[in-house]
């Protein structure tokens, strides 16, 4: 395998991990970690809300109601993502990732369902050794 090989599967499975990591933070209850994968001043736009949420605060806030909504309903849900296309993002030191979501949604005692079909576009920016979203894009394909 060549060295850009290389470089480029080994730059895919940093996202990939990223994602894992993230998203069972999010679904796992863990709102206060989940919003520290997102720049202090990054933004969650989505054609569900009635405009973006910016700021890490902010976010925290947004998916600790959502927590508690799903918490009280005694629904569990899970993100599935795939189709993750990563490529280079506006500066040196970014990346655009495109990716395709489920969100299974759980009741206690029930079948899973589908919830939502979405398209996610994020911009990531390198921290450290790690990722953080500066800008977050999910269409759900109900909506549009």
């Amino acid at each position: 395998m060549s060295a850009s090989v290389a470089a480029v599967t080994g730059l895919y499975q940093e996202v990939q991990q990223f994602y894992a990591d993230q998203m069972r933070l999010l679904d796992g209850g863990a709102v206060a970690e989940w919003a520290r994968t997102f720049t202090e001043d990054g933004v969650f736009a989505a054609n569900a809300l009635p405009e973006p949420i910016r700021g890490r605060a902010a976010i925290e806030a947004g998916a600790r109601a959502a927590a508690e909504e799903l918490a009280r309903s005694g629904v569990r849900r899970r993100h599935w993502l795939g189709m993750v296309s990563v490529r280079p993002g506006t500066d040196d030191a970014s990346l655009s990732v495109h990716s395709y979501a489920l969100v299974l949604a759980t009741p206690r005692g029930g079948k899973p369902t589908v919830h939502a079909s979405t398209s996610c576009v994020d911009d990531l920016v390198r921290d450290g050794a790690g990722w953080l979203v500066r800008h977050r894009r999910v269409t759900r394909d109900d909506l549009v």
